[in-house]
């Protein structure tokens, strides 16, 4: 049977974790996002409604990796020696994949597993693809995040750097790409990330539950309306569903057509410096997610609105004030920085 997922469009509110979702989802290289909140909020039925309206994409049919057959720089090497040999590498279209990694996942689980007996015994290199084989060109969702164990993390942090995963075992070692949209769900009450984890993450969103009485009371409406009949619930939100997944397509074939004055860039560092965020992450980050935004609303010039609004995404997280310490708190010495720097602007 095929699951029906509560659609992207008919969630309630929430609008700057929608937006962050979208944003990733426009220009992967953003490096993922994470949101935090308490139980209740909302957090996974996002991300996995998520998938309803990622775009489809081209991959070599029955490819464990999920290979692009018009790049042979990012095919693993079973379809890179095909395609050298001028074989015919068969073509499936199909939507971007959302992989959940379980919280008990192994480490054979995520990286792969390398058959050493087969080695020794057949000559042969026999490798079973884990989770971060299937998420390769998609969408690698973790739950709970922040209490994933530390050699897990390792292991998402080398990949995602890297862009691919190498197993090695008794001298053997496979190698295949890992490159991936990595979201991450975490309640703040259950502790928070390590630094070098946490910096990871292009995007930042910190969200509490639906406040408002009438929000609330569609909230329920619509929840109810999709137990009951979920075919039917899907179905009416069919076409607001398109518009969103085209928005995207479209966004990304713009994106590259978009330009960024120099002074924004330069904003972008100067906020990143004023927060004093460690590394170049930040002022890279800011403008790719300006850009991404000003795609999403058909524009082609980047302006100092996609800028600040990006580095509210973009700097919580990596500011010297610890976001999970009081988020509140922390956008608003965010909102100030940012509003003292357009003062100083309007000074000049």
């Amino acid at each position: 049977m095929k699951r029906i997922l509560f659609p992207f469009s008919a969630l309630v509110n929430q609008e700057e974790m929608k937006t962050a979702l979208l944003l990733v989802a426009v220009d992967p290289s953003i490096g993922g996002v994470l949101i935090s909140g308490h139980k209740g909020a909302g957090k996974s039925t996002a991300v996995r409604a998520l998938a309803g309206i990622l775009p489809a994409i081209r991959v070599v049919k029955g490819c464990p990796y999920n290979s692009d057959p018009d790049s042979p720089q990012s095919m693993d090497e079973f379809c890179l020696k095909k395609y050298n040999e001028k074989k015919k590498l068969p073509v499936q279209i199909r939507p971007m994949r959302i992989v959940e990694l379980p919280l008990n996942a192994t480490e054979d689980r995520i990286a792969g597993t390398l058959h050493i007996e087969e080695a020794i015994r057949k000559g042969k290199r026999q490798f079973e693809p884990g989770i971060l084989a299937a998420a390769n060109r998609g969408v690698l969702y973790v739950d709970e995040v922040n209490l994933l164990e530390d050699h897990l993390v390792d292991i998402l942090l080398d990949a995602a750097a890297s862009g691919i995963n190498t197993v090695e075992r008794e001298g053997v070692s496979i190698t295949h790409p890992a490159r991936f949209i990595l979201i991450g769900t975490m309640n703040p009450e259950e502790g928070s990330l390590r630094p070098q984890f946490l910096d990871r993450f292009g995007l930042f969103v910190s969200i509490r539950g639906v406040e408002k009485r009438d929000q609330r009371r569609e909230i329920v409406l619509r929840r109810m309306a999709f137990e009951q009949d979920s075919v039917k619930f899907a179905e009416a939100w069919e076409q607001e569903e398109k518009r969103l997944s085209e928005l995207i397509l479209e966004s990304r074939r713009n994106l590259s057509q978009i330009s960024i004055p120099d002074e924004f860039i330069d904003m972008a560092i100067e906020l990143s410096e004023t927060v004093e965020a460690r590394g170049n992450r930040a002022e890279i980050v800011i403008p790719k997610a300006a850009r991404a935004l000003a795609a999403l609303h058909q524009k082609d010039v980047v302006g100092e609105v996609d800028i600040r609004n990006a580095a509210r995404f973009v700097l919580p997280h990596r500011m010297s004030f610890s976001v999970f310490h009081d988020p509140e708190e922390s956008f608003h010495k965010l909102d100030e920085i940012i509003g003292a720097f357009q003062d100083k602007k309007k000074r000049l």
